[in-house]
């Protein structure tokens, strides 16, 4: 049986405008085609969580299981509907902005959370300094850290307003956002290298425990892909999302375009 669940509509906003990353630069991102300064993935994959955790609430954040893949940009100001369809336990979402479809993806709830154990992911401290990335910087099967991160009190605070979060479950039990996981995640490859602009294009991660506000989260990561397609270097990450140098949070397995290939602006 087929069920639609209730849109989500969100005003986008681009929460990397004075980022590192100049594909969020309007200047920049038209260099390469796009109308403008892109809508960080994380943040439109945040987006796509709140559907999950309407549905399946506290459960979803314990265990759920979430994929996402970014197919056009969300622009800064611009409506970001999400919808989504569910069918034999199976949660299909889609975003929509501007006419256009902008990311799909699947989010389902396991009857219990995999088994991870934290000695299967090497720890790695990120690099002491940082270098102009090439294909050496993500060498296929190198392990990558993270500096430690946190958000709590005001930060987490901030953090849902910029990623237009209304559900009150978060301030209300103390839990910190998956979307911060997935900035965790960008975070392997920033701290580990120089970047110049770069596109987040999928993730799928496994949710393992609730994270708290104010946890300490860092990234275990190994390199499971570095190649060309059409022009583009990529980088695939698996990896475990720890809190507090104990506790798995989640799997994740990250895809980001490190390379771009530049093109002319129409």
């Amino acid at each position: 049986m087929t069920s639609r669940l209730e849109a989500y509509r969100v005003q986008a906003y681009n929460t990397a405008k004075l980022s590192e990353n100049k594909m969020h630069d309007d200047t920049v991102a038209k260099r390469f085609g796009f109308n403008g300064g892109l809508v960080p993935g994380v943040d439109v994959m945040a987006y796509m969580m709140h559907l999950p955790v309407k549905k399946w609430g506290r459960a979803f954040l314990d265990r759920g299981l979430i994929e996402a893949r970014f197919v056009k940009p969300v622009y800064d100001g611009e409506t970001a509907n999400v919808t989504g369809e569910e069918s034999d336990g199976v949660l299909s979402i889609e975003v929509e902005s501007r006419g256009q479809l902008c990311a799909t993806g699947t989010a389902s709830l396991p009857a219990s959370a995999p088994s991870f154990s934290i000695s299967d992911f090497a720890e790695a401290a990120p690099v002491p300094e940082r270098r102009p990335v090439n294909e050496a910087s993500y060498e296929l099967g190198k392990w990558l850290g993270t500096v430690p991160r946190a958000w709590g009190g005001e930060a987490a605070s901030e953090y849902l307003t910029d990623v237009r979060e209304r559900d009150p479950i978060y301030a209300r039990e103390g839990l910190g956002h998956p979307g911060l996981l997935q900035r965790v995640m960008n975070k392997v490859l920033v701290d580990n290298a120089i970047l110049g602009p770069w596109i987040h294009a999928g993730s799928r991660m496994q949710l393992l425990n609730a994270a708290r506000s104010g946890d300490e989260l860092t990234a275990r990561a190994r390199v499971a892909g570095n190649y060309e397609k059409k022009g583009h270097r990529f980088v695939e990450l698996d990896a475990l999302v720890v809190a507090n140098g104990k506790t798995p949070l989640a799997h994740c397995q990250h895809i980001a375009i490190y390379q771009p290939r530049e093109q002319a602006a129409a």
